[in-house]
């Protein structure tokens, strides 16, 4: 399946006027700018904040390091 053609289109927005009507389709369509809009500014304050926030953070107390050791001893179940 494709994109639909014109004919298709047609359809389509005939079928959105009869059930929303004519008056609230530019108010429908206004809202929807609005929505994308609002998310296109948060995700661009998002990626400014994630990026300010990288910075290596030095973590104090926390020097214990991981014994790369094998156990001396092992038991075989």
């Amino acid at each position: 399946m494709g994109m639909p053609g014109g004919t298709e289109l047609l359809i389509i927005l005939a079928i959105v006027v009869l059930l929303f009507g004519a008056k609230k389709i530019p108010d429908l369509a206004k809202g929807l700018g609005r929505g994308i809009k609002d998310f296109k500014s948060e995700m661009k304050d998002d990626t400014t904040e994630t990026a300010s926030n990288e910075a290596p953070k030095k973590v104090e107390g926390s020097e214990e390091t991981a014994s790369t050791e094998t156990p001396e001893t092992t038991k075989q179940a």
